[in-house]
């Protein structure tokens, strides 16, 4: 805690410093799980924060854990698991920050019941942009401690946080429940909500006609006679071909048993789906043994560092939309014909209070309450080569989402005019909070958001951009930057892995 202190002490003195000069500045973390390419060009008055990345304290009795903003998934579920606790909302990649969780939106499998990450949350330890540091909770400074979730660090700097910790369970026993249409799967998704023996829920959709909604419940006991299966090895099968074997072979629901960090992490290698594009851009077999043989590039943080080195972020659709459950069936039937995109995935989220930068459902009209849930789509695939073509693309997204009452998660691409940005998003409740804590010197989040298109347009005009446009250069390109980035190790010695 002392090295904490005089690392915040620090961090506030040079922020204050660039608040009395009226200067502004930006946040690096030293990592990030965005897709959206960087066209900053301007580095100066950069806060470096990547250092604060500790464990500090962890309560077995209150079931709490501090730690600082860049401790990542894999280590904050190794910490608690060592005194048979974990935190209820864990973000499915290892390398996602609690800072990134608590800035960003993480809604999870275990949302519906928990909402997002930043509900589990007791207290964070915040910077201002006036250098002064402040505690915010429920109960002190709730309107902040509200508003900075989801807020990507526009409201202050996060330094450290306390974590509210459930009991852990050795495994997580999962049901497949095959679906044969888009509506079956909304509709089974949604009624299963309700159901107060689940833990986790989530929903792969492989097509039109074929998917699975995934239900999970905590358990040290499994049921006599499951299979007890793992996805970390090199020879295990990526989570999502596994579900669909599952299923394919099955004619009604089929359940197993999935050590619990190994159910935290299952999407890790792959990313879901979208490593599967590594090898399609490559022309490369794509089976068990090459998977198995590549299976140091095929974590998420290899594949992280990959996609920003090759610059398929500016061709690559990573959009998660959060839509009405009422609504959400023709939005997929729109992604289905126009991006022809698939696996989909589907994950119900527990509403935060509004406002919020957080999507939400205000409800069908003005006179309803707001439903307690909404539907989480990923869609994840490749798009346009051509730059003018991506961005239509991509605008055509944005405004059906609107059409369909949707709201995205702002990880990724985002190509809203600032005015309708601030039709989606609760402009002066943001802004009447960014006075009252004197935020003026970070940028604001539609700032932070926002792709420069004529930054970006000029970008894919200079030789690096050519290098790395150019098959198969950016994609050797990107193997070398991910080598270098050694970030292959993590994923060999985690020690949440169930090895064989």
């Amino acid at each position: 805690m002392t090295t904490h202190q005089n690392a915040v002490d620090n961090l506030s003195q040079q922020i204050k410093q660039l608040y009395e000069r009226g200067e502004s500045f930006r946040i690096s973390h030293g990592s990030t799980n965005s897709t959206r390419p960087s066209t900053i060009k301007n580095r100066s008055n950069i806060i470096q924060i990547g250092h604060l990345s500790n464990v500090l304290r962890i309560d077995k009795e209150k079931k709490t854990i501090i730690v600082e903003p860049n401790v990542p998934m894999e280590r904050l579920v190794e910490a608690t698991l060592e005194h048979g606790l974990i935190p209820p909302v864990v973000m499915e990649f290892p390398g996602i920050t609690v800072g990134g969780g608590y800035a960003g939106t993480s809604g999870e499998s275990s949302s519906f019941k928990h909402g997002y990450f930043d509900q589990t949350l007791n207290w964070v330890e915040m910077i201002l942009a006036t250098g002064e540091v402040v505690k915010c909770s429920k109960a002190e400074r709730p309107d902040l401690f509200h508003g900075a979730a989801g807020a990507v660090g526009s409201l202050g700097v996060t330094t450290m946080v306390e974590i509210q910790l459930i009991d852990a369970k050795k495994f997580v026993e999962v049901t497949y429940h095959p679906v044969g249409s888009v509506e079956e799967a909304i509709r089974s998704c949604e009624l299963r909500i309700s159901d107060l023996d689940l833990d986790y829920i989530d929903g792969i959709l492989f097509s039109e006609t074929q998917g699975a909604i995934i239900t999970g419940r905590l358990t040290d006991e499994p049921t006599s006679g499951l299979n007890i299966q793992t996805f970390s090895n090199a020879e295990d099968l990526w989570y999502y071909l596994h579900v669909q074997k599952r299923i394919s072979n099955s004619t009604g629901p089929v359940s197993e048993a999935i050590p619990i960090a190994e159910y935290c992490f299952r999407y890790d290698r792959g990313g879901f789906w979208v490593g599967a594009s590594a090898f399609e851009y490559f022309s490369f077999p794509f089976n068990d043994f090459t998977r198995w043989w590549l299976d140091d590039f095929n974590h998420t943080r290899m594949l992280y560092t990959a996609l920003h080195a090759s610059g398929q972020s500016k061709t690559y659709i990573v959009q998660d939309l959060a839509l009405p459950f009422r609504t959400a069936k023709p939005f997929i039937e729109y992604v289905a014909s126009t991006f022809k995109i698939w696996p989909l995935w589907l994950c119900p989220l527990k509403q935060s209070p509004q406002p919020t930068i957080h999507p939400c459902d205000p409800g069908a009209d003005s006179n309803s309450k707001p439903p307690p849930h909404i539907l989480n789509i990923g869609l994840w695939g490749p798009g346009p080569r051509n730059h003018d073509a991506f961005v239509a693309l991509n605008r055509d997204l944005e405004s059906k989402l609107r059409e369909f009452g949707g709201m995205k998660l702002l990880y990724a691409h985002t190509y809203y005019q600032e005015e309708e940005f601030w039709q989606v998003y609760p402009q002066a409740w943001y802004d009447a909070l960014r006075d009252k804590y004197n935020a003026q010197s970070l940028p604001t989040v539609y700032d932070k958001v926002k792709v420069d298109l004529e930054a970006e347009k000029q970008e894919t005009q200079t030789w690096g951009s050519t290098f790395t446009d150019t098959w198969p250069m950016g994609g050797i390109w990107a193997i070398k930057k991910a080598i270098e980035s050694g970030t292959y190790v993590q994923a060999r010695n985690s020690v949440w892995r169930s090895r064989k």
